[in-house]
């Protein structure tokens, strides 16, 4: 099965001050670079893991912000956003931003929020009273005998009381930039651990070349052993082991045991799958396609084996494309 921990990715935390864009790691070496300056993963020529972790902070006058992103391998793009109620609002555009990076993974997009308590003045937002009040009309309109709301009951309500420590504007402007820095951050962990997976299945290829070149001399020394057994056997037999009919059986073994098709289509596969890789980009479907056309011809060969070190050689052919499916689950 394909692994589905979380891979590990930039665990850095950031603290991003003032003035807005000046990137501090509180972990970790490098000097501090401005947001936007952060450096995009090129997906174009790259091999990507669907699998990584990315985690960001600032600290803003009365409260500090936080996002992390989670990823795991999925079918497709599965994307999990939570947010304090105070920037609910803004999922829309945080799915569209987290969309238009990701193609494919289970993600999750968390947002937390944490006030710095007396760092700023309390107000009540009036048009989410406003909004509670004309609710609770509603309500008493088609329950009569519903109980009213009380000050104490709307000051409760999530986005009632309002800490004016810093504009709405600068907070939804410093979400998004935060979100952005996480991103670039899950993918440079994406690309990395994708490097890495490419490294292992263009090794996996060179053992399966190997099995196909361990299997490619044993045909005809199967077929020569086959007349050897024959003509011995009929011998024991008291029949005549004229050269017409132990030519006859070595045209009907052959025809049974022929692996040329097989072999032929093996390399052919795995030319695929090295081109695939080389080439970058998403190709996690299409190699999952070739890992399953590889493992049909894998168990069409042990099917016609007539020899144990055929046999073999099929059964790793069969341990090594199951490896490399393994870790094509989590590509994108």
């Amino acid at each position: 099965m394909a692994r589905r921990g979380f891979a590990k990715g930039s665990r850095n935390r950031y603290i991003l001050g003032n003035p807005p864009g000046e990137v501090k790691k509180t972990g970790g070496r490098g000097a501090s670079r401005p947001l936007e300056n952060r450096q995009k993963t090129s997906k174009s020529a790259m091999i990507l893991s669907m699998t990584g972790f990315a985690a960001v902070a600032e600290e803003l006058p009365g409260l500090s912000l936080a996002v992390e992103l989670r990823s795991v391998n999925h079918r497709y793009l599965d994307l999990t956003v939570r947010l304090p109620e105070e920037l609910r609002q803004l999922e829309p555009a945080l799915r569209e931003r987290v969309a238009a990076e990701l193609k494919r993974g289970k993600v999750e997009c968390r947002v937390s929020m944490n006030r710095t308590p007396g760092a700023g003045a309390v107000s009540v937002d009036r048009e989410r009273v406003g909004e509670l009040g004309r609710a609770a009309a509603e309500v008493r309109r088609v329950v009569p005998d519903a109980a009213p709301l009380t000050a104490a009951d709307i000051l409760r309500w999530p986005g009632v009381m309002v800490e004016s420590s810093i504009p709405p504007d600068r907070l939804v402007e410093r979400v998004h930039a935060l979100v952005d820095a996480a991103l670039s951050d899950l993918a440079a962990a994406r690309a990395r651990e994708g490097g890495k997976l490419k490294t292992l299945l263009l090794a996996r290829c060179a053992d399966v070349e190997t099995q196909v070149a361990r299997v490619v001399p044993r045909v005809p020394a199967i077929h020569a052993a086959f007349v050897e057994k024959l003509g011995a056997r009929l011998k024991e037999a008291g029949l005549d082991a004229n050269e017409d009919r132990l030519k006859q059986e070595l045209a009907l073994f052959a025809t049974k045991s022929d692996v040329a098709e097989e072999i032929a289509r093996l390399s052919t596969h795995v030319a695929e799958v090295r081109r695939v890789l080389t080439a970058g980009g998403s190709a996690g479907k299409r190699l999952d396609f070739l890992m399953q056309e590889l493992h049909r011809e894998a168990n069409t060969l042990g099917s016609k084996s007539v020899d144990a070190e055929l046999s073999q050689a099929a059964l790793e052919l069969k341990v090594l494309i199951e490896q490399m499916r393994e870790q094509v689950q989590n590509l994108e």
